[in-house]
């Protein structure tokens, strides 16, 4: 490792020079002036990536923030998009990059240091040290793979259309899963913050294994609960039983419920009596049980290596009586 010429602890100022360049020399109405944009909407834009407001005299803003928010100028100018598209989609971005940049803070961190005590001044040198010499190629990665996941994005609106001719815009219809592993609340009393958070992170990437091996999508983690949706219900159902049998492997239990119809996509989320269903269907399955709705039942009936088995009627919170069905392999 070369050295840096850091001496001692890294400070917040060399690392907002690693990441960010220059350091901050911009108020906020200079920056909108700059960029020709209003000061009201590069606040919006601001406070929708996430970032708290800065005082109007403060110099907070960098040339690489003048240099973001003249696209954004441009993009308006060439009125792809309006000023409300431009703040949810900043939203979106901020959201999802703050997540992303705490987890790989975490691995970085869990992967460098002892985290049985307090890191040296030398040791957090180090770590930023690596993420200077990692910084290019997981730049080059996350443009990559975020091109990647928007191509599979419109591959997968692609193929609901084409499933269902008439779907309306800005609703789909898809199959719904809800994973949850059995026992949770139990297991976290027992273990110390070190096991259960190896046990949240397998039960996820196990999980995200399985969805996406079949091409499914990963829609959003809860912890000790999965919710992923697919384009069809043999499809999910598919996930589902292997879903069961890999976290049995790992020594737990799972339970799914699975629905299929309209669903209304959300900021990455997905809302509506579909989701619910799959839920409530999860909270009566037995563990290492798949729990379907009649849809999923009527389109797997005869699928290979697939087979149903209605149950009894039962009443489910704020849908009144469902009826379920247990999937299995035939």
């Amino acid at each position: 490792m070369r050295d840096t010429g850091t001496v001692g602890r890294p400070t917040a100022e060399q690392i907002e020079r690693l990441f960010v360049g220059s350091a901050p020399r911009l108020t906020r109405g200079e920056i909108a002036a700059q960029a020709g944009v209003s000061p009201q909407l590069a606040q919006r834009i601001w406070r929708a990536l996430g970032f708290a407001t800065p005082a109007d005299d403060t110099p907070a803003f960098t040339d690489a923030d003048l240099a973001a928010l003249r696209r954004v100028a441009g993009m308006l100018g060439g009125e792809l998009i309006d000023e409300e598209t431009v703040v949810r989609m900043a939203r979106a971005l901020g959201q999802t990059t703050a997540r992303l940049a705490q987890w790989q803070s975490e691995i970085m961190i869990g992967a460098m240091l002892d985290t049985s005590g307090p890191p040296s001044d030398a040791e957090l040198a180090g770590v930023l040290e690596a993420s200077r010499l990692l910084l290019p190629d997981f730049e080059s990665l996350l443009v990559h793979v975020w091109r990647a996941q928007l191509a599979a994005a419109g591959t997968r609106l692609l193929a609901n259309t084409d499933l269902d001719a008439d779907m309306v815009p800005g609703r789909l219809t898809l199959a719904v899963g809800f994973a949850d592993l059995v026992s949770f609340t139990q297991l976290a009393r027992e273990l110390d913050e070190q096991g259960l958070a190896e046990l949240v992170e397998t039960f996820e990437g196990r999980a995200s294994d399985v969805i996406a091996s079949h091409g499914a999508r990963l829609v959003k983690t809860l912890g000790d609960e999965v919710l992923f949706t697919a384009p069809t219900a043999e499809t999910a159902a598919r996930v589902a039983l292997e879903l069961v049998d890999a976290i049995r492997d790992e020594g737990r239990e799972v339970r799914v419920g699975l629905s299929y119809g309209p669903v209304l996509p959300t900021m990455g989320d997905v809302f509506g009596t579909t989701v619910n269903l799959a839920a409530r269907l999860t909270a009566i399955a037995r563990p290492c049980t798949v729990l379907v709705d009649p849809q999923v039942a009527a389109a797997v009936e005869g699928r290979d290596g697939l087979a149903v088995q209605r149950m009894r009627r039962r009443p489910a919170r704020g849908l009144g009586m469902v009826q379920p069905s247990v999937l299995r392999r035939s």
